[in-house]
């Protein structure tokens, strides 16, 4: 009898070191007052933002198990809501941001399949101080933080520095058009193997103090789906080039996005990017960045840019908890009706926003 409990017991330790595993509850709320002036209905507004301040409320579950010989398997849940409603975002998905299981090898990468970001999003992350904010480059282009898609099968993999990536998206957004980048393009069409497909692609360079990335996505419209991709033949393309270097304690970040909608009325528009971030202290940081978009007006009757200057200071109470301030300033040409936080504005009014907030992690 001993001798079989010994057995026992030491088989489930074999077992328990064979295949370890953990699941992890996480999460950031990021709740922000904001100000803006101009509004295209007259006035001022002041209020909750409704989407994001620095960063999109979410909560996530996330779990890896070893299974040995190298592997991994490990899921990722996350959700994003509104703190000032607790309303979902995403097209109300309960997790809209991601939902995904995965195999992971050290040597030979991450293979991940459902709703997932995208190359897209990856190519931004390091070259792009100011990051998904509600004062961002979003307020010229609202999928650039919504880079995600939905029935994918994606792969990255890094290898000595050098990362290689791609996804490719059978039907790449199956939800109303509710919430940021839901334009209701299910795809998955019997007969039309076409409609709603996206494939994405990355490859990148990170050194000790520098990087490079550069990014290719193609996303494809279809019947039923918001305009102007509402046609399977239809098509929306962005191209990212960007770098970036580490200098003591700043860090400085350059690019160049192009934006090409082959549709019913073509578009086409280039956003071009510098900033930084110096670390004055461990506890506090200051972010700049400039931000200029160009757009042609189709049928050659002029332009549309806007440039917008973006300021934010962040003070870190804690490894959890930031409190900041953010400033963001709209210059609208004549034909241009950007705004500068997700409001609205008149065309060719520029416009200046205001945020501060509290953030916590868990």
């Amino acid at each position: 009898m001993i001798k079989r409990m010994g057995a026992a017991l030491l088989f489930a330790l074999s077992g328990s070191a064979y295949a370890q595993s953990s699941v992890t509850l996480y999460g950031i709320l990021d709740f922000a007052v904001s100000y803006y002036n101009n509004a295209s209905q007259g006035g001022s507004f002041i209020g909750i933002p409704t989407v994001t301040g620095e960063l999109p409320s979410r909560w996530g579950i996330k779990g890896v198990e070893d299974v040995g010989g190298g592997y991994k398997v490990l899921f990722v849940l996350e959700n994003g809501f509104q703190p000032g409603t607790g309303v979902l975002n995403y097209g109300g998905r309960l997790f809209g941001r991601q939902a995904y299981v995965a195999v992971s090898s050290n040597a030979y990468g991450t293979l991940t399949f459902g709703r997932q970001m995208n190359m897209t999003m990856y190519a931004q992350a390091n070259a792009d101080v100011i990051g998904p904010s509600l004062h961002s480059m979003a307020a010229f282009d609202a999928y650039l933080p919504n880079a995600r898609s939905d029935n994918a099968i994606g792969y990255m993999g890094t290898f000595h520095g050098l990362t290689l990536g791609g996804t490719y998206s059978f039907g790449r957004d199956a939800a109303g058009p509710v919430g940021p980048s839901a334009t209701n393009c299910a795809g998955q069409v019997p007969g039309d193997f076409i409609a709603c497909r996206q494939y994405t692609a990355l490859i990148a360079y990170d050194a000790a103090n520098f990087g490079l990335a550069a990014s290719y996505d193609v996303a494809r419209g279809g019947t039923g789906a918001l305009a102007p991709l509402n046609n399977p033949a239809y098509t929306d393309t962005h191209n990212i080039i960007n770098a970036y270097v580490k200098v003591g304690p700043a860090k400085f970040g350059v690019g160049w996005i192009r934006r090409n909608t082959a549709a019913a009325s073509h578009l086409q528009a280039d956003i071009i990017f510098a900033g930084g971030t110096y670390y004055a202290t461990p506890f506090l940081s200051l972010d700049l960045q400039g931000v200029r978009y160009l757009q042609r007006v189709e049928g050659g009757k002029g332009d549309a840019n806007s440039t917008l200057l973006i300021g934010r200071v962040n003070y870190f109470l804690s490894k959890r908890t930031t409190v900041y301030a953010s400033l963001g300033y709209m210059f609208n040409s004549a034909q241009a009706a950007n705004p500068v936080a997700g409001g609205t504005v008149a065309a060719g009014v520029n416009q200046v926003g205001v945020m501060s907030r509290i953030q916590q992690r868990f």
